[in-house]
């Protein structure tokens, strides 16, 4: 089961890339700006752990996704997704609205929440 969510991002000007297939060439990667793009690795930032992992509880055949973070004009959580094989769902979120979001519950996928100052974080469905 492959639940792995590739992300790039551009170092200089914030933009963001979902990665379907990365090249495996040498000296070949994503760019913007006139630079590579860097991998973004889940939990990799050194910040609050309680306020960027997402959380989640059953409701019958669903999840309902918590992320216990601010959501200001400048700081807040980007983007839920839940990614589980050969599905994704993806929710956008805005500043003052809840870092919340519902996704079908399918056992063994893959929860990510994206902060906008301390970038991807991730949690296992059981």
């Amino acid at each position: 089961m492959n639940n792995e969510l590739k992300i790039k991002k551009c170092d200089s000007c914030g933009a963001l890339v979902k990665v379907i297939e990365d090249c495996n060439c040498d000296n070949c990667g994503i760019q913007c700006c006139g630079k590579e793009m860097r991998l973004l690795k889940p939990n990799s930032v050194d910040a609050a752990v309680e306020k960027h992992v997402p959380q989640y509880e059953k409701v019958e055949d669903e999840i309902f996704v918590t992320v216990n973070h601010v959501m200001e004009k400048e700081h807040f959580i980007e983007w839920i997704c839940l990614v589980a094989d050969n599905k994704e769902y993806m929710v956008k979120l805005y500043p003052e609205q809840n870092a919340e979001v519902r996704f079908p519950y399918i056992p063994g996928s893959c929860i990510y929440a994206y902060c906008n100052k301390h970038g991807l974080w991730k949690n296992d469905v059981k």
